[in-house]
């Protein structure tokens, strides 16, 4: 299991603070959740973009050769930009990508935007996960392009099948935290 850094703790307060938010919820799946993680509300915040990338460099480390980071817009996007930023910082040169929801109707016509990833190691990335579904349509249009996906790194697994789907359909799983990290029940 993870151990717990000073980075990755003062992302969990983060989180906790201002991204959990209790009420009645439907997630992606239509399942209810008497909580909802808005992982928007800090990856996009100034103090805690920077904790995300360190945190997800470090979950990532072990995975040798890995070309570009990124995932399906929007969950991904500052993510991607986050381990991008904290990567250079941290002597990594893990490019970025963004997959649309669909080809565009114009211009190039691309659905993955970024650097050329045919024959390139990447990993997916996924601000949280519930049912697996956007990172397996991330990996769709990857492989179309002729990227090796080596694995799918979430920052907040929910524990609502995600992990269980994504190593089914034959990919490595990373979660930097979990429920029992924020403190919420599975």
């Amino acid at each position: 299991m993870w151990a717990v850094t000073d980075a990755r703790q003062q992302l969990i307060d983060y989180i906790s603070d201002l991204a959990v938010f209790h009420g009645d919820f439907t997630l992606t799946s239509g399942k209810k959740a008497t909580y909802y993680v808005d992982l928007r509300k800090v990856s996009l915040d100034h103090r805690v973009a920077p904790l995300i990338g360190q945190v997800m460099v470090d979950l990532i480390a072990g995975v040798p050769d890995v070309f570009a980071v990124g995932g399906l817009t929007m969950g991904a996007d500052p993510i991607a930009a986050a381990v991008l930023h904290q990567g250079v910082a941290l002597g990594k040169t893990y490019d970025a990508f963004v997959v649309r929801k669909e080809p565009k109707d114009h211009g190039r016509g691309r659905q993955v935007e970024g650097p050329e990833l045919d024959g390139k190691r990447v990993i997916v990335l996924e601000d949280t996960s519930t049912t697996g579904g956007s990172p397996l349509k991330a990996i769709e249009a990857l492989e179309k392009v002729g990227a090796t996906v080596v694995g799918v790194a979430v920052v907040v697994d929910r524990a609502t099948g995600a992990r269980e789907v994504i190593e089914e359909a034959g990919y490595p799983y990373f979660a930097a935290i979990d429920l029992t990290d924020l403190g919420l029940e599975p």
